[in-house]
């Protein structure tokens, strides 16, 4: 696969205890190619054992049941009249942070995670589902105390490269090109950060994240958290500045179309707040402000993922359903599928389709407004 990459076999599945299983590696070290590339050079080997039987597939995409709750007539100028949502993959542990990829002359494909499996996965029509990246948050001694080890939320760059939110590593990280990663941030003030959680950037390549504790074992109450707070961060030119501590669970994030305002939600079942705070010429953040609050809706569910469209319109996964708030703040509408979706990312050529991680699954929703991408 290249120099420096990780190559990855399944050996067997639905082994059992006693089983024995015969591995054979050969390498050649002989006049075969050019020089320097007539070598195999192993690093490390490791094998991995996974519980249960549940392997993740894609599945020829089916339409499911959706209901959409309009409550405000501008709704009907974003989701169609009829509106269609697909399955598209299943089997998942717990999928997050989606991504759509877009490069020149080829078709575009979603990356996605699921922290609790310690993966990332690339889906598209063409290919199908597979493995893009395994221990992507986490690889410690102590990896079976994480619920969710791997990473979280992803995103791109300005150069098109993944930018990485890993959990169980405590930092924000980049991909690069020839496979290694680069790491961005572990740190606030010698201290090491929580759990990284979701991140967006700002144009002028100003990169924001969430930090609440979701991906520590113990979450709040964890020995190993070093930060009293869960903070909303900005790193630019290297350096990280803490924006705000308001909340318990800052989680989703997105700046508005015109980058005057930052919108964070709350994950805090007791407070289920989207709160704005607008945007100071210099990156930093003003006073913010309840912006809408879900506290009075029935479901027991916090608020996760927030993305916004091309019309200054949220979508927030909130109780019961994704959530369709206008740029003024009114509830235009409900949108429930057969799972709640932790998150979202637009995608397709024109922009317009709304991939949904939802739970143990992977959704599409063809929508009528473009969405804003990076």
């Amino acid at each position: 696969m290249g120099w420096n990459a990780k190559n990855r076999l399944v050996i067997g599945r639905d082994v059992k205890p006693g089983q024995a299983i015969q591995l054979a590696v050969f390498g050649i070290n002989g006049p075969i190619s050019s020089v320097p590339t007539n070598f195999i050079w192993m690093r490390t080997a490791r094998l991995d054992f996974y519980a249960g039987s549940t392997v993740p597939i894609a599945v020829t995409p089916q339409e499911v049941n959706v209901e959409v709750e309009r409550l405000d007539p501008a709704i009907d100028e974003l989701v169609p009249p009829n509106a269609k949502l697909f399955k598209l993959a299943e089997g998942f542990q717990f999928t997050e942070g989606p991504i759509w990829v877009q490069r020149a002359g080829q078709p575009g494909h979603l990356l996605f995670s699921d922290p609790n499996a310690n993966r990332i996965y690339k889906y598209s029509d063409e290919q199908g589902l597979s493995v893009f990246r395994e221990q992507s948050g986490y690889d410690g001694a102590d990896i079976s105390e994480y619920g969710q080890p791997g990473s979280n939320g992803l995103t791109l760059d300005a150069r098109g490269r993944l930018t990485i939110d890993e959990h169980g590593r405590h930092r924000v990280s980049r991909l690069e090109s020839n496979g290694s990663l680069t790491v961005l941030v572990d740190n606030y003030q010698g201290k090491r950060l929580n759990s990284p959680n979701d991140l967006v950037y700002k144009r002028d390549g100003a990169l924001y994240f969430t930090d609440p504790p979701f991906g520590l074992p113990k979450f709040y109450d964890d020995p190993r958290k070093e930060l009293a707070f869960s903070g909303i961060y900005r790193l630019a030119d290297g350096k990280l500045t803490l924006l705000a501590s308001d909340m318990i669970g800052p989680n989703g994030l997105a700046f508005s179309p015109d980058e005057r305002f930052l919108y964070v939600d709350n994950w805090d079942p007791k407070r289920k707040i989207v709160m704005r705070y607008p945007v100071r010429s210099d990156g930093t953040l003003g006073k913010g402000e309840v912006f809408f609050d879900m506290g009075g809706a029935p479901g027991e569910e916090a608020l996760d993922g927030l993305k916004v469209d091309q019309r200054g319109n949220l979508y927030v996964s909130g109780p019961g359903g994704l959530w369709v708030l206008s740029a003024d703040a009114r509830h235009l509408g409900t949108i429930r599928g057969p799972k709640l979706a932790a998150n979202f990312a637009w995608g397709g050529d024109d922009g317009k389709t709304l991939y949904l991680t939802a739970r143990t699954a992977l959704y599409r929703l063809p929508l009528l407004v473009a969405g804003i991408r990076p």
